[in-house]
Formats: C-alpha cells, sequence, structure tokens
C-alpha cells in the first residue's frame, strides 16, 4: 500500500463511503503478511514510496507466483527482478497483465492511476553486452514512476558516440551508467555530466575482468566527482538509488 492509497482509504472512510470495518479488513495485513515461507513486507510502499519487490532468483516457480498474487491484493504496482521466462508464465497464469522483459528479466504489473512521474533517468551502457543489467535498470526505473530514456552501446572504445549524447545527459536528473571489461565509461560520463551518476559495473568480460571485479574497483576508484557505485549487474539498485534521487527533487517541489 502507497501513501497515497492509504490517504485515499482514509478519506472514504470519512466521507462514510468505506466502513471502518472494512478498512479494517484491508489494513489487517500491515505491516506484513505471513505466508510461511515468506514474510511479505505491505508497509514498505508507506515507507518507500514503492512496493517490496521480488527477488526470483533462488526461489520457486511457485513461490514467486504466491507471493506476487499477494502483492497484486495490496499493491497496484508489482515488480519482479531476475525472472525467467518459466515464472512469467506463471505469473501471467495469475495475473493476466503482467508484462515481461525478455532481456531485462522483469515482470512488471501496473494497474490504477500511474504512478507521478517524478524525474528524468538516462540509462547509459558501454556496450551491447551489457544490455540485460541495463535494462533492469530502466524497466525499474520507469515502473517506479519515471521517464526514462537509453542510450546504449557508446563505451569509450569509441568516444565519439558519447560525446554525441551531451544533450541526453542535460535532459537527466539521474544518469545510471552501465558497463563491464574495465568500466571507463563512469569516470568518462561523471567528468562530463552535472548529474549525480549511479555506476552499475557488470560481469561481462574476459578472465582477467574477474566477473565484474575489475570494473568495480575501477568505479569504486573514479577520480570523477559525483559517481557513486553499486553491485555487480546490480541494475535494480541503482534504479532504486536514481529513484530516491528524483522522488527528493519531486517533494520538494510540490
Amino acid at each position: 500500500m502507497l501513501l497515497s492509497e492509504l490517504r485515499a482509504l482514509l478519506k472514504e472512510v470519512e466521507q462514510r463511503r468505506v466502513s471502518v470495518e472494512e478498512a479494517l479488513h484491508r489494513l489487517k495485513t500491515l505491516p506484513y503478511e505471513d505466508l510461511g515461507f515468506a514474510k511479505l513486507d505491505h508497509h514498505r510502499g508507506l515507507r518507500k514510496g514503492f512496493p517490496e519487490v521480488v527477488f526470483c532468483q533462488g526461489k520457486t516457480v511457485e513461490q514467486v507466483a504466491a507471493v506476487v498474487e499477494r502483492l497484486c491484493a495490496h499493491s497496484n504496482n508489482v515488480l519482479a527482478t531476475r525472472a525467467g521466462r518459466e515464472v512469467f508464465e506463471a505469473v501471467r497464469a495469475i495475473c493476466a497483465d503482467a508484462r515481461y522483459s525478455e532481456l531485462g528479466r522483469v515482470i512488471t504489473i501496473s494497474r490504477g492511476e500511474p504512478l507521478p512521474r517524478k524525474g528524468n533517468v538516462l540509462v547509459m551502457s558501454a556496450g551491447t553486452a551489457d544490455l540485460p543489467v541495463a535494462e533492469e535498470a530502466a524497466v525499474t526505473a520507469e515502473v517506479m514512476g519515471n521517464h526514462v530514456r537509453r542510450c546504449y552501446d557508446v563505451g569509450v572504445a569509441g568516444i565519439h558516440r558519447l560525446l554525441d549524447q551531451r544533450e541526453l545527459m542535460e535532459w537527466s536528473d539521474v544518469i545510471i551508467v552501465v558497463a563491464g571489461m574495465e568500466g571507463a565509461l563512469a569516470s568518462v560520463v561523471g567528468g562530463l555530466a552535472d548529474r549525480p551518476v549511479v555506476a552499475v559495473p557488470t560481469s561481462v568480460g574476459y578472465g582477467a575482468s574477474f566477473n565484474g571485479l575489475a570494473a568495480l574497483l575501477s568505479m569504486l576508484n573514479s577520480c570523477a566527482s559525483g559517481v557513486g557505485v553499486v553491485n555487480i549487474d546490480n541494475g535494480f539498485g541503482a534504479a532504486a538509488l536514481a529513484d530516491a534521487v528524483t522522488r527528493v527533487k519531486w517533494e520538494a517541489a510540490k
């Protein structure tokens, strides 16, 4: 349940369109619901502005489907990451309006009034091989209520491709930079842009990249200011951080 949904419910009680008993029924699973194998944090939307997100990796298909079904009963917006096609088919059997990003491995369900668009998030990738992580970030930022633009395959090996994107950088409030190999793109973007940069190292690269560790260390040691780094392949975490930035700006402007 989001803050806007709770406010609407309380308003309906005040106007006597919803009884106190009905309101209590809707709120009875706050702050969480125990499914035995999982305790769903239905209060998270109130605290964080977006409901609990389902990380599908390591869960059975049945567990993911059960969690999504209960989250849908309490929220208009549901997000599940690291989801394979089999998981999506199980979710779609329960929620026919579920959508799937094959590339980003993300399931989204959006109902009712769309979330207000809080800000502009630009997602950049160094190479095409980084797109699964980049798309996870892009889809997450969109479903959380942001305008998102994509700018892919602009790595430093052909830096002229990046230098042509200055207008997009100026459009953004936050830039998510996804890069494997040596991870240099984040430093270059951080040196060009006057916006917060969220760097995402990916596990893309040859042996000495150590499954993303080289890119992670490169980004952590960036000499550019205003660059923050999330974990290897964590497109979701980058989008959640970007959303926190745009949320603060949006709330300050209200």
